[in-house]
């Protein structure tokens, strides 16, 4: 299993969403990348500045995996709109 680690730009963002609802998907969402790289919703990221991205209905978590020290670093939350990727 893999640690999930938030940047503190990732939390900021996550905890200025007003919906309870929705924030509470987000962080569960986040939750299942502990079992990396059984994950659905996650698509490696070409000439970005992150890794990876999960789906979260409208949002996204933009994140990095490390592999040889087992820790996913959630790096962004960010509605899904054009300026996005």
């Amino acid at each position: 299993m893999y640690d999930i680690d938030w940047r503190a730009k990732a939390y900021r963002q996550l905890y200025k969403i007003r919906s309870r609802q929705i924030r509470q998907e987000i962080y569960d969402a986040a939750e299942t990348l502990r079992h990396w790289p059984d994950c659905r919703n996650v698509k490696a990221l070409i000439s970005h500045e992150y890794g990876f991205r999960m789906r979260v209905g409208n949002w996204r978590i933009l994140f990095d995996v490390e592999d040889h020290i087992r820790i996913i670093m959630i790096q962004e939350v960010k509605k899904r709109d054009e300026r996005t990727y």
